[in-house]
């Protein structure tokens, strides 16, 4: 987790983007792949908008996130080769069950490695809830880590290996969810 991640220039644009886009954009969110995705809002309720820069904004988010992804590569040898990212919007009382974003069964090559989520709320209280809980693994029954969602703050994580899950928020939630994923 790192506070004030982007240069403050970046975050206000995405900021600033993020509130201008049309809320008929925001599409319902699924669960599952090919012929097994489906919507299930009992277990997620947030809605997306997928990032194809575009936008000034969007193109400056994902040099930052190249920038990230070379220098992972170099200090820890992932191969990591290219990334997508939505905005994520949850409404109040929306939320996303604990979860892997990895996909199950997949070959390694073809999955999401790195999980990225970069914070878009201004003024956030404890008590306006969205909380990320992070989990040890599938076994844990406690979260390990209770991140609040504050602007500028980025979480990065392993996408196959940490469960996660998103509490309900009492008021609009902005996020940018990203994934790095090796060479197909």
């Amino acid at each position: 987790m790192v506070d004030n991640a982007l240069p403050e220039h970046i975050c206000q644009s995405l900021y600033q983007h993020v509130c201008d886009l049309p809320t008929s954009t925001f599409k319902d969110m699924g669960v599952g792949r090919g012929n097994a995705f489906h919507i299930d809002k009992n277990y997620r309720s947030d809605k997306s908008h997928w990032l194809d820069g575009r936008s000034q904004a969007e193109q400056d988010y994902f040099a930052w996130m190249e920038d990230l992804r070379l220098e992972v590569n170099k200090q820890l040898f992932m191969g990591l080769f290219d990334y997508e990212a939505h905005f994520a919007h949850y409404a109040p009382k929306s939320f996303y069950k604990r979860h892997l974003d990895a996909f199950k069964g997949q070959a390694k090559r073809n999955n999401r490695q790195l999980t990225t989520v970069y914070y878009l709320n201004q003024d956030w209280q404890t008590n306006n809830g969205g909380e990320l809980l992070m989990y040890q693994d599938d076994q844990s029954s406690l979260s390990f880590k209770r991140i609040t969602p504050e602007m500028n703050r980025l979480v990065v994580f392993l996408s196959d290996e940490f469960p996660h899950e998103v509490l309900a928020a009492n008021r609009d939630r902005y996020s940018i969810a990203g994934w790095f994923r090796l060479k197909p």
